[in-house]
């Protein structure tokens, strides 16, 4: 094991925070050491969540703070992730620097296919269903995940953009069935699903797999009812049949506190219970499954597996992008791109002068992987048109369902960067770039720069400029050219002179350009060249 130390996985969702710490073991599953949960309801809102409610943002940041003393007392490394309440939230800005300036906890807002894919390394963990098709069902309070899978690969992974309290808030609020509204639910979800469900249909599954605390309480109320009450929820079946006759008796209760007497309901569902079950059922119906299995693991799990997986690929002292997130990136850029040759040369120049550089903008591993990401999808925005390139590619990144392994904002700060590859600099007046912290503004400059260089570099695309070097004297950072003798890199050089503008600004120096003849066989580079096909 290359790094046993304990991982304390926090999941923010729209209806509590939950926390796990784990221990990675040899040759087997995770240990957990401990679980903690605080129901927060952070989002609300019958369609988009705009705002967060400020107390619940208040909850949240204690919770928070709280988890945060739990998993330094395991020694753990804590990862917390943030989902569809935060992520859709116009104001989430000022949950995240409170989170960090209250709890010093960074959370990371992962996009919904980001969390269909944690979701499923967490659903597998608990169900052994690898070597099956196997569909996976998590509803949330804002957001339900849907994915397909073969083996640990996700071959279909879908986020539908409803969840128990969005459909709560909406057909049902404060949890109060009125004449006409679970008709009006059903209805709603039918055509809502019916998209997705022709794409499951298509695919077909031998299992379906069931997560999070909707299907979980829905299976032990099933399972009491049944007359087998179940002491967890682990592999727990829960059969449509039985799934029907509890949202009967469910949705034949209007008040919240008709259904505070049932067994085994969790006290804090009482209100959004009728709209979790009734979007349970018509997913079963939508995908035709007859039995649901229960996994114990989910989302946070997930993330826990996830970050075992980068330590033990981190030692790649050639590669900072993990394998998956590489992956990711690559095939998104073999989607759009053209000539991913010229791609993969320059992002390897790219990455050779932010090592040189390192000195200057003091950046690491996280720009790193910014960068070379930026690097081989700068170009896509081609496939649009290539008149604008460069505002093209920011749009296809963006909104890629592609991109796995990455956050919100590091798909944003990926997605500027490749936009920022030509044509005028970051402005203030570009609204998503002003929207943008100061440090990932100053991070856009410096990267920007950096790849507007190394296109340059290669502006024949013939790969003259076999690598860089530079050297800085606290003035003047002097960028050489490594070639052989007989190559002419005059056309380079000029480009590079033209386009140095940004990061002689981002860097605070003057830059020049020189070349050197005596090198070019010696051109190795701890860059992504090894991993080029």
């Amino acid at each position: 094991m290359v790094n046993a130390r304990p991982i304390g996985a926090i999941d923010i969702g729209t209806n509590s925070v939950h926390l796990v710490v784990a221990r990675p073991i040899d040759g087997g599953p995770p240990e957990v050491l401990t679980r903690e949960k605080a129901p927060i309801r952070l989002g609300s809102g019958s369609s988009d969540m705009k705002r967060l409610d400020p107390d619940a943002v208040s909850r949240a940041v204690d919770a928070l703070d709280r988890f945060r003393r739990i998993a330094e007392a395991h020694d753990a490394e804590i990862v917390a992730v943030a989902t569809s309440a935060v992520r859709e939230a116009e104001d989430r800005g000022i949950f995240l620097k409170r989170a960090w300036d209250e709890a010093q906890v960074d959370v990371g807002v992962i996009s919904g296919v980001e969390e269909a894919r944690l979701i499923h390394l967490g659903a597998l963990g608990s169900v052994p269903a690898a070597d099956r098709r196997h569909l996976v069902i998590d509803i949330g309070g804002g957001s339900t995940e849907v994915v397909i899978g073969e083996g640990t690969t996700a071959t279909l992974a879908r986020s539908l953009k409803v969840g128990h309290i969005r459909l709560t808030d909406r057909f049902f609020p404060d949890g109060r069935i009125k004449p006409g509204q679970v008709k009006a639910c059903h209805h709603f979800l039918k055509a809502f699903v019916a998209p997705v469900a022709r794409e499951v249909s298509e695919r077909g599954f031998e299992v379906a797999i069931g997560c999070s605390g909707t299907i979980e309480n829905l299976a032990l109320m099933a399972a009491d009812r049944s007359g087998n009450p179940a002491r967890t929820v682990d592999n727990l079946v829960l059969t449509r049949d039985n799934l029907s006759d509890l949202v009967e008796d469910i949705t034949s209760r209007p008040e919240p506190d008709d259904r505070a007497d049932m067994r085994c309901l969790d006290a804090h569902r009482v209100d959004v219970i009728v709209a979790g079950a009734i979007l349970l059922q018509e997913l079963c119906k939508a995908f035709d499954i007859s039995e649901l299995v229960v996994s114990a693991g989910a989302l946070r799990e997930g993330v826990v597996l996830d970050r075992m997986q980068q330590r033990e690929t981190s030692g790649d002292a050639l590669h900072h992008l993990s394998d998956l997130r590489r992956a990711s990136v690559l095939s998104t850029a073999r989607r759009f791109e053209e000539n991913i040759e010229h791609a993969q040369h320059a992002t390897d120049l790219a990455l050779e002068l932010f090592d040189e550089s390192t000195a200057i903008h003091e950046m690491g591993e996280f720009e790193r992987d910014i960068l070379e990401a930026a690097g081989l999808l700068h170009n896509v925005g081609r496939f649009v048109a290539h008149a604008a390139h460069h505002k093209h590619s920011y749009y296809l990144i963006r909104n890629s369902e592609h991109l796995a392994g990455f956050t919100e904002n590091e798909i944003e700060l990926i997605a500027q960067v490749a936009r920022y590859h030509r044509k005028s600099n970051p402005r203030l007046k570009h609204a998503e770039f002003a929207a943008l912290s100061d440090g990932d503004q100053h991070r856009v400059r410096v990267l920007g720069g950096i790849l507007r260089v190394a296109i340059a570099l290669d502006r024949t695309y013939q790969r003259s400029v076999g690598r860089v070097t530079a050297f800085d004297d606290g003035r003047l950072l002097t960028v050489t050219a490594v070639t052989e003798s007989d190559v002419d890199v005059e056309l380079e050089l000029f480009t590079a002179r033209e386009r140095v503008g940004l990061l002689a600004m981002a860097l605070d120096r003057d830059v020049s350009f020189t070349v050197d003849t005596t090198h070019r066989g010696s051109n190795a580079h701890p860059s992504s060249r090894k991993h080029h096909d």
